[in-house]
This record gives structure tokens, C-alpha cells and sequence, in this order.
């Protein structure tokens, strides 16, 4: 009786004149492309498991329950482990490393078979100053840039090979920089009209919705107006609104309100990258922003969020300098923290409480909190992995005007690690069920060019510190409940159908791993580490890694959104 009440569950009601001919040609013969023998079987919606084969054709899944007797060219013992709808990144930083590297090596181990991009930027679209631009600021990894819209550069990378999925947010700085420049200024009504019909172009190519970063340039300056107007023409298409708020320290609790304030003046989802209330003074705010959250969903505006499982975020230097710096982009900021009268400006701001900008220098309280992780410049790469008071004392200057020094030698922002999380906050924020996974990082591979930057351990780490560390050691959630964060739940609030569940004709994304071994192994010391405790991973029905390792198979392809025209 169980085992056909969990059928039930996994067939979620779809009749089988609505499979796809290669489903139903299976069903009818008993042949499949493959079939997962004997694993735990986790629907993705939070369901107990319950053993039984998975049997899959044409992409999609074709059968759950005993498939003895029947047949498939891949045959995959997944007695003892549990097996999963592909992991989903929710925030990843793969534009570039894709390009470089398309197996998608580091999050693949983990179990992820969609890369969601998006945070502020986007790889489309572009003009022609911002492809110049673009191609100017590459640091180690170099490539054309072939594409103008992001549907383009979506679609490129599929042509191109990637083991993933692939689907992107629209960055509303990207947005900014094509209409309105890289200045402080107000975006006029004609500018705003013209992003506009960019997002409708986009969201019919297949984008998921408007992506913003605020605490940098030029996304702060956009005002709660501009991306209302924004996130409405995405909410025509179904698309929805997230962001890197305004503020995730002293004024983290505001800028909760104006995340909820864009989704209930645009009708459209929101979500918070990155929940975490930043620097020691503002901890105490987690429980009042979770409060917040909970009073928005009650009253009717779809909320939720994502985190990774570290207590240190990686950015840049330039989230230790005030905005007005570095408006009209790198080399003009460069240039302007030449000028000593500016410097001297910016040194004073620096060390001042910030007003209207956030400090993550200062919240991380002392320079021994701030990490250096990348540079692009080969004669500083011996700085990597030293904390900012090091090279501060090795350099016999204060901590700011070394930022500064740094940022103007490497020409560059700098890859920077800022320890400010609270680990209690991780927790509590982890358990808030509206709460989901992103590495907000790359995923690469500890070979190449990738070997000449270190990294943040979420690149190779996040989502298997989360079922390790988390789900497994400290008990925050039970399994089935923590894969429901990693599968169904991100899937639904992008809007998105018929993948992230292991049911009848949903996408045949798949990944068995074993519950009781999951680990990662990337440290901020030695962070090019893969996690392990996967052994196989299937990308629409394809076997991507078979017993631990890459197959080279890139059958990944540009999952489009809810306002796709195709």
C-alpha cells in the first residue's frame, strides 16, 4: 500500500496519453535508455523515499517502481544511496568558467545539473561599447564575445558543450549600463521604457526575470521605481525579481522591506540572495527579517531566498569603497583613485562610518577578517591567500590605502573573502522552509587556467557542505526536506515546469549519492578540492559522471522561462 500511495505521488496525475512518445514507447516495451536499480528514491517535494528503480526514455522519466525483467543500454546500481532530481545552483557565477570549461567539473560532483545566473549582471544584453568592455576587462580567462543577448549567449553555451543546464536572470545593472551608462543619474521615462522593452525581448527568449545587486555600481543607482518598472515587464511573462538587496548590514531590515515592496507593486516573485544580516552588530536582526518574511507570505507576496553554507562572502574590493568612485565603471575608478585629492577622500569615507553605501570592510571588523583569494596581475598572485593585515604589515601601510594600492596595481576589483556571517544566523536562516541553495560562485575544475586564482571553498563545497555538514551532522532539516531545497522548490519559484521532481515525464536530471558519505574538502587554505560522496549524475536522461567521474558528456541544454515564445 505504500509503495503504490508513493506512486501515486510520483505520477502527480498525468495521464499517459500526455507522455512523450519515446515514455510511452518504453512504458509499452519494457526497453529503456536507463534505468537506476534499487536506490532510495527521493521525489523532490519532501516525501519519505521508498525503494524502487527509475526507469528513463527520451530525456524523461518513464517509470518508478519494479522494473525487473526490463531492459536499458545504462544500467545503474544505486542500492544503499539516494537517488535525486538534479541539484539546482541558485545563484552561480558560471558565465565565464562555462566557456572556459563547459563539464562544469566542481558543481557537477556536487550533484547540480542547473546553473542559474543572473546577480546584477547578466551576459546580455549588450551593445557595442559593452562587448568592447567586456572583452577589455577579461581577466585570466579570455574568449569573444559573439553574443548580444543573453538568449544568445544562453543558447551559445548549449551549442558550445556543457554537462549543466543552463538559465539566467536579467541583471539589471547590465540593463542600466546599456540605456542609462555607468553614472549616478536618474534614469529618465524614455530610458526606463527602452529597459522595458529590453526585458520583454529577453523574457521571450527565455530569461527568468530581473536579477539586481544593489550594494554595488552601477545597480545602486537605480531607485525602488526603476526596478518596479523593470520587474513589471518581467511579471508580464511570469518572470520574477532577485536581488543582492540595498543593504545586508546596518540597514538589512529596510532593505527587506524594499525587496517586498518591488514584489507587491510589480505582482511578481522576489527573492533575497544571500540571506545573511552582515557584520557582528546587525546579528541580532536575522530573527525581525525572518519575521518580515513571514508576515509578507501571509500576506500574499511570494517570498523565499538562498544562502551557501560559509560564514565568509567573496566579492571584491570595491565593496570597501564608497560608489561615487567608481562610477562610469573600472577604468574610470582606477583613474579617479589616482588623482591624490580623491584618494584622500575615499581613504576618509573609508574609515568613517559609511552613510548611503555598505562597507563590507567594515563589517568585517578588522582586516584579519578580509581575505585575499584573487588578482589578476602576476606579480601580486603571491599575495593570494593572505589576509589583508598581512600584506598590510608586509607592505608598511595602512589597511585602506593598501586597498586602494591593490586595486590600482591589479587593475581590477580584486577577489576578496570577507568574513561577517554568523554561523547560529546559517542555521536558523537554513530552516526557514521558503529557503534554498546558490554557491554565488563559479563552477570550475582544479586544472588550467582555474588553478591560477584561488577561490572561495563554495566553488567545489556548497552544496555538499549543505547535506554533509548540515543536513547530516547538525540535523538542521531531515534529508528528504533538504533535497526538496536543492529540486522542487527552486524550480517552482522560477516559475518553471516538469523538471525537479522524479515524476512521470518530468526531465530526467538525476543524481545518486550516498547520504552517509556526502563531503566537501575545499578549505580557504586549499579551496581547488572536489566534494565527494556523489557517484553518478544523469542531465537529460545522459550520464554526465558515472562512479565518481566526468564521462566528458555535455548534453546540457538553456532551460528557458515561463515566457518563452519559442
Amino acid at each position: 500500500m505504500a509503495m503504490n500511495t508513493t506512486r501515486r505521488t510520483f505520477l502527480g496525475g498525468i495521464a499517459a496519453s500526455a507522455l512523450a512518445p519515446q515514455v510511452a514507447f518504453a512504458r509499452r516495451t519494457g526497453s529503456y535508455d536507463a534505468i537506476i536499480r534499487g536506490g532510495m528514491v527521493f521525489d523532490g517535494l519532501g516525501n519519505a523515499p521508498v525503494e524502487a528503480d527509475v526507469g528513463i526514455a527520451g530525456g524523461r522519466i518513464a517509470a518508478i517502481g519494479k522494473l525487473a525483467g526490463r531492459r536499458a543500454a545504462l544500467e545503474i546500481d544505486a542500492r544503499g544511496k539516494a537517488v535525486a532530481p538534479g541539484f539546482v545552483n541558485m545563484l552561480s557565477w558560471s558565465n565565464e568558467s562555462l566557456i572556459e570549461d563547459g563539464r562544469s567539473q566542481g558543481d557537477i560532483r556536487q550533484g547540480v545539473t542547473l546553473e542559474v545566473m543572473g546577480e546584477g549582471s547578466s551576459m546580455g544584453p549588450l551593445n557595442a561599447e559593452m562587448k568592447a568592455r567586456a572583452v577589455r576587462e577579461q581577466g585570466d580567462l579570455h574568449y569573444p564575445v559573439t553574443w548580444t543577448s543573453l538568449s544568445d549567449y544562453l543558447g551559445y553555451l548549449e551549442r558550445k558543450g556543457v554537462s549543466c543546464n543552463v538559465a539566467s536572470f536579467i541583471g539589471a545593472g547590465t540593463l542600466r549600463a546599456h540605456e542609462v551608462g555607468y553614472d549616478d543619474l536618474r534614469a529618465s521615462p524614455a530610458q526606463i521604457a527602452r529597459m522595458q522593452a529590453l526585458v520583454r525581448a529577453e523574457m521571450r527568449g527565455g530569461a527568468l526575470g530581473i536579477g539586481s545587486s544593489l550594494i554595488y555600481a552601477p545597480d545602486n543607482f537605480a531607485n525602488t521605481d526603476e526596478l518596479v518598472a523593470l520587474t513589471s515587464a518581467a511579471a508580464e511573462f511570469g518572470g520574477g525579481y532577485i536581488s543582492h538587496m540595498r543593504s545586508e548590514g546596518d540597514h538589512y531590515l529596510e532593505a527587506i522591506d524594499e525587496l517586498l515592496a518591488i514584489g507587491r507593486r510589480a505582482k511578481a516573485r522576489v527573492q533575497m540572495y544571500h540571506m545573511k544580516p552582515a557584520g557582528q552588530a546587525n546579528w541580532g536582526k536575522a530573527d525581525a527579517g525572518l519575521a518580515k518574511l513571514d508576515a509578507a507570505r501571509k500576506a500574499g507576496i511570494d517570498v523565499s531566498a538562498n544562502v551557501y553554507t560559509y560564514t565568509a562572502g567573496a566579492t571584491g574590493l570595491d565593496a570597501a569603497m564608497p560608489l561615487w568612485v567608481q562610477q562610469g565603471g573600472r577604468d574610470a575608478w582606477i583613474a579617479r583613485l589616482k588623482d591624490p585629492a580623491i584618494r584622500a577622500r575615499v581613504l576618509a569615507e573609508m574609515r568613517a562610518p559609511a552613510v548611503g553605501w555598505e562597507s563590507l570592510y567594515q563589517a568585517a571588523g578588522t582586516p584579519d577578517n578580509v581575505l585575499l583569494i584573487g588578482f589578476n596581475n602576476p606579480a601580486l598572485k603571491p599575495l593570494t591567500g593572505k589576509t589583508l593585515a598581512e600584506v598590510s604589515a608586509m607592505r608598511g601601510t595602512s589597511p585602506e590605502d593598501t586597498i586602494i594600492d591593490l586595486v590600482i596595481e591589479d587593475g581590477s576589483r580584486v577577489d576578496t573573502a570577507y568574513f561577517v556571517m554568523s554561523e547560529d544566523n546559517l542555521k536558523k536562516n537554513l530552516r526557514w522552509k521558503w529557503t534554498m541553495l546558490g554557491s554565488d560562485s563559479a563552477s570550475m575544475a582544479p586544472a588550467g587556467k582555474f588553478l591560477l586564482k584561488s577561490t572561495h571553498p563554495r566553488a567545489y563545497g556548497n552544496f555538499a557542505r549543505f547535506l554533509g555538514k548540515y543536513v547530516r551532522h547538525e540535523q538542521v532539516m531531515p534529508l528528504a526536506e533538504g533535497i526538496r531545497r536543492l529540486t522542487s522548490l527552486p524550480i517552482q519559484q522560477m516559475g518553471l515546469k516538469g523538471r525537479g521532481r522524479l515524476e512521470l515525464n518530468y526531465a530526467a536530471d538525476v543524481v545518486v549519492f550516498d547520504p552517509a558519505a556526502i563531503t566537501d574538502h575545499a578549505t580557504f587554505a586549499k579551496p581547488h578540492q572536489y566534494a565527494t560522496g556523489v557517484s553518478e549524475v544523469l542531465v537529460g536522461g545522459k550520464a554526465v559522471l558515472r562512479g565518481g567521474d566526468h564521462t566528458g558528456a555535455t548534453p546540457g541544454r538553456f532551460v528557458r522561462g515561463p515566457g518563452w515564445r519559442g
